[in-house]
């Protein structure tokens, strides 16, 4: 199937929330314009779709998962904030517009990055869409997967190891975090968000979202190489600017391509479990191993 009008159908949901949230003046309006500046600088909203994908995959509605595609975009967006700043990656463009911090200022970026990191719970915890235990275990995964045990100890491992030569296994330990633990996050809350979703769903949703949560690396690693500034929205490159370790320079050009067919395999078949009901997920695997940006 084609999922791509889906794919458009749950962007412009999301965004149109995310808009109703923060298109309001503030006694702190700087930081708010901060904010927004961030999370609508043309970003794919591949977490909140999946979020969306795994609710309407269990049959569950879609308003049962706006708080939960909202709150993981602003996780999403607070983290680019600051892993742009000059302490971090020191990146001046994204998705081809000036970082926040370029186009702000460094202070502001980093408290518009701490403002979207608590309007994601904000969020989470005054939804009435759900029974209060779902809300509740849908906090507890986003802190954990956004923390220290995912995202946060993720670009922390990755930090301490720039420069430094790693194993394969190191690497994907860093990608888990970094990337796959807010991937995982959005699959399982809109799993959750369903309220219909069984263990099993559940191990079977985990194994999908653990393989594409790697293969986007991967591919983003691939992208760094092959694609160009104007396609990328970032600067092509910093990887190697920043001396860090990828797939491609672990494995090879031609090893790294291989291990994102391999994972996208892993994807697929993760998913056989439910069926033709799983086909937008199926679409989303090959999407993130064929996107060009």
């Amino acid at each position: 199937m084609d999922a791509k009008p889906l794919l458009q159908q749950y962007q412009h949901r999301v965004e149109q929330h995310l808009n109703t949230v923060l298109n309001h003046s503030s006694d702190a309006d700087k930081v708010r314009q901060a904010m927004q500046y961030s999370l609508f600088n043309g970003g794919k909203r591949v977490r909140p779709v999946l979020v969306y994908m795994a609710n309407q995959l269990l049959d569950g509605s879609l308003a049962q998962a706006d708080a939960a595609a909202c709150a993981i975009e602003c996780i999403h967006s607070y983290s680019l904030v600051h892993d742009d700043l000059p302490a971090m990656d020191d990146d001046e463009l994204r998705r081809g517009k000036p970082t926040c911090h370029i186009a702000f200022d460094e202070a502001t970026a980093i408290l518009a990055g701490d403002g979207l990191q608590a309007l994601a719970f904000q969020l989470l915890a005054a939804d009435n869409n759900l029974p209060a235990e779902i809300n509740l275990r849908m906090l507890q995964i986003l802190a954990r997967d956004s923390g220290y045990q995912g995202m946060v100890g993720g670009q922390s491992i990755d930090l301490d190891n720039e420069g430094k030569q790693i194993s394969i296994a190191q690497l994907e330990l860093m990608h888990r975090h970094k990337t796959g633990a807010l991937i995982n996050a959005s699959i399982e809350m809109g799993a959750l968000s369903s309220t219909h979703a069984t263990p099993a769903d559940l191990q079977a949703l985990n194994s999908y979202s653990r393989a594409i949560g790697l293969a986007f690396q991967v591919k983003d690693d691939i992208l760094d190489i092959e694609s160009n500034t104007e396609t990328l929205g970032k600067p092509q490159g910093s990887d190697l600017l920043h001396e860090k370790s990828t797939y491609p320079a672990l494995l090879g050009m031609a090893g790294a391509k291989q291990k994102l067919t391999h994972l996208n395999e892993q994807a697929h078949a993760s998913i056989d479990y439910f069926k033709d009901a799983a086909a937008p997920l199926h679409w989303l695997a090959d999407y993130i191993v064929e996107r060009q940006y």
